[in-house]
């Protein structure tokens, strides 16, 4: 979350809301609204999309804070931290069900809200990390004339002579073929030692190419498939030595 944290208040006694909203500005979050009713809050959700919701349990209108919040999860899952004066055991247990991110009582700290509120940001930003597709680290089963390379949680097979090349990202590599991509998340190196070295040359640090599909040899590059790839200076006699092999 590089841009601001969006936080509505849903809270009915307008003088404590006030103070909580000087507060969370000072500490560099955006205020969406201060509404004391569920049913507004529901609108002002559904409309401004905030990524907290502070809510008190005790509010004006039809609905409390609790069953606000259940109306609110079955459509979005907007993380709650509760503020009540009612921390009795039946409030705590309805709000439990919930789901919430934290439960302040009142009368709070100032700190207590802010920690509250860190703790809450740092476990979205975990969730949305552990949400993002892992890449398992597999490594590539080579056999003659192909390769197999995990692709969307499967094993995919990619002939040899439709590879173009392979650059390196750090420690992960990405196959360009005549048709898709690859990653695999091994490094340049240990992926050199694996493939066959009939057909494959390292012809730079970050570059392996598919002798057969090289196009044209410059001074300080080749060109394969429109591509420029540089080549060091070092690796240049044994790709000349190996081109006239072929």
């Amino acid at each position: 979350m590089d841009s601001k944290i969006k936080i509505l208040i849903v809270e009915d006694e307008m003088i404590i809301a006030a103070n909580i909203s000087l507060q969370l500005i000072t500490l560099g979050y955006e205020v969406t609204g201060i509404i004391s009713r569920g049913e507004e809050a529901l609108i002002h959700i559904e409309q401004h999309k905030p990524d907290i919701l502070l809510l008190d349990i005790n509010l004006k209108g039809s609905i409390d804070g609790i069953e606000m919040a259940q109306i609110m999860q079955k459509t979005v899952n907007t993380p709650i931290i509760y503020l009540t004066a009612n921390a009795d055991e039946a409030h705590f247990n309805r709000a439990k069900e919930t789901h919430p991110y934290a439960f302040i009582s009142k009368p709070f700290k100032k700190l207590d809200l802010e920690r509250a509120i860190e703790l809450t940001v740092n476990m979205i930003k975990s969730e949305k990390e552990s949400a993002k597709p892992a890449i398992e680290k597999t490594s590539p089963f080579i056999l003659s004339d192909s390769i197999f390379v995990r692709h969307l949680e499967k094993m995919v097979r990619v002939e040899i002579k439709d590879i173009l090349y392979i650059e390196a990202e750090r420690n992960y590599c990405r196959i360009y073929s005549k048709v898709k991509e690859y990653l695999l998340v091994m490094t340049l190196k240990d992926l050199d030692e694996k493939l066959p070295q009939q057909h494959f040359i390292r012809v730079h640090r970050s570059f392996i190419v598919n002798l057969s599909q090289i196009d044209e040899v410059a001074t300080s590059h080749i060109v394969i498939a429109k591509k420029a790839i540089p080549v060091s200076k070092p690796l240049k006699v044994e790709l000349l030595n190996r081109l006239q092999t072929i």
